[in-house]
């Protein structure tokens, strides 16, 4: 018998599996590295949640009403449970509960957090879409200032400029106030009640639980009648506080030269949201081009039963990145690393080798074959591991206290004194040079 992942997920492979890649474990680290050196060089602090969490925490976090609640969670089902655990399918609403639950209030504010992990949503797999997936989340609580709504989306340009990405694209628009919505969601009522019967089923829910969901419905009827009927936008509807939180936005990522078209059709897909959102796409990896998004969601701490709290951050798909970085052929095949490879000749060798091994490790990656074998054997095993250098003990060596050496990169050859070795390699006492 043989059992296979489940659908939806993925495995991420080592460098030595060769692997394609959307399954390279080498690319997947690159990305959060990235990532994490931009968060944290703008003084983010990072978390991490689990990721198992309440069901309530997504019906008054993400909203009952939208399809995450509706149709893609994965409950967890164990001994004496009722359904009332879940696998997170975001994480901004687990970030804010962290905050609420252990008190982080009490540190100075604004606080920047980043995390990243594994999300789940039982959706249709297709690409850049799976049932297990990866983000990173950055979120700012105890600031209402649209300067930190300009930060954040500057930060999440600045990570996908570090990975070299010349064809992401930025869309900022805003989904107003409270109020705003609400006259936004009756004009939408008034417009389409009376073609409600050419909705689908979900959007003729939608029409009277929350009628801006309909706008992301990729139903083709909804999508037909939308085209038809042109509703205005929901950037008409703003009042004058949140155009001008807008305003001073898009003022802030003007002087700064951050590139972005003004995009009047964003709507985003989960109930916190409010003022100032904004979503990130690369072209390149299909119709679903979505790379991330973000916005503000000041009302999210009352939603969670918490006191009111400011707050505004983004996510950004680790797997959808690594799609647009193959589309740009920007992920590098692994080459040989900074790894030593050390063998004996006979068996004599051996425990001189095994120790010279265990004292090297503390300065760099240091691998050793496990038996002595003909010096030709070990350089094919030192190469199919990706080492940059071999290194080799016979009965000539272990006399004089030695070791031959091998440049495998440009196959220079030369002896060098045991002790003397990690200077040979340019590795210095203190520095890990692992790759």
């Amino acid at each position: 018998m043989s059992i296979s992942r489940p659908k939806g997920t993925m495995d991420l492979l080592p460098p030595l599996a060769r692997p394609g890649p959307l399954q390279s474990q080498a690319a997947f680290s690159r990305i959060l590295h990235s990532a994490g050196q931009v968060l944290n060089r703008a003084g983010a602090q990072a978390i991490a949640t689990p990721i198992l969490e309440s069901r309530q925490l997504a019906e008054h976090g993400v909203g009952q009403s939208s399809d995450i609640v509706l149709k893609e969670m994965f409950e967890v089902r164990y001994q004496g449970g009722h359904g009332d655990l879940i696998l997170r399918p975001e994480g901004t609403a687990s970030v804010v509960r962290a905050y609420l639950e252990n008190g982080l209030k009490q540190l100075p504010a604004p606080l920047k957090l980043w995390t990243s992990g594994p999300m789940f949503r039982a959706e249709n797999v297709q690409k850049g879409r799976l049932r297990q997936f990866h983000q990173i989340d950055y979120e700012v609580l105890g600031s209402d200032q649209p300067l930190a709504d300009a930060e954040a989306i500057d930060l999440m340009w600045s990570v996908v400029q570090v990975l070299g990405l010349g064809q992401a694209h930025l869309k900022v628009g805003s989904v107003g106030d409270p109020a705003d919505r609400e006259r936004y969601r009756a004009y939408l009522r008034e417009l389409l009640s009376p073609a409600q019967e050419r909705l689908s089923p979900d959007s003729r829910r939608r029409l009277e639980v929350n009628p801006l969901r309909i706008l992301d419905s990729k139903a083709p009827a909804d999508q037909e009648l939308l085209s038809e009927l042109a509703p205005q936008n929901l950037l008409d509807f703003l009042g004058e506080e949140a155009r001008e939180h807008l305003d001073a936005v898009t003022g802030y990522l003007d002087s700064w030269g951050v590139p972005y078209q003004l995009d009047p059709s964003i709507v985003r897909g989960l109930d916190y949201y409010q003022r100032t959102a904004w979503e990130l796409h690369h072209g390149g990896i299909g119709a679903k081009s979505a790379l991330g998004g973000g916005g503000r969601y000041d009302g999210l701490s009352e939603l969670l039963g918490g006191k009111a709290l400011s707050g505004v951050g983004w996510a950004l798909g680790v797997e959808r990145l690594l799609l647009a970085l193959q589309e740009e052929q920007s992920l590098q095949e692994p080459e040989l690393g900074s790894a030593l490879y050390l063998g004996a000749l006979t068996e004599a060798e051996q425990p001189a080798v095994l120790a010279l091994a265990r004292e090297l490790r503390a300065l760099g990656t240091t691998e050793f074959a496990y038996r002595p074998r003909p010096a030709a054997t070990h350089q094919r095993e030192a190469l199919r591991r990706g080492a940059r250098w071999l290194g080799l003990i016979g009965p000539e060596e272990r006399g004089s206290g030695r070791v031959s050496l091998k440049d495998l990169a440009s196959g220079e050859r030369w002896e060098t004194g045991a002790a003397q070795l990690a200077a040979q390699l340019g590795w210095a006492a203190g520095r890990d040079t692992s790759r």
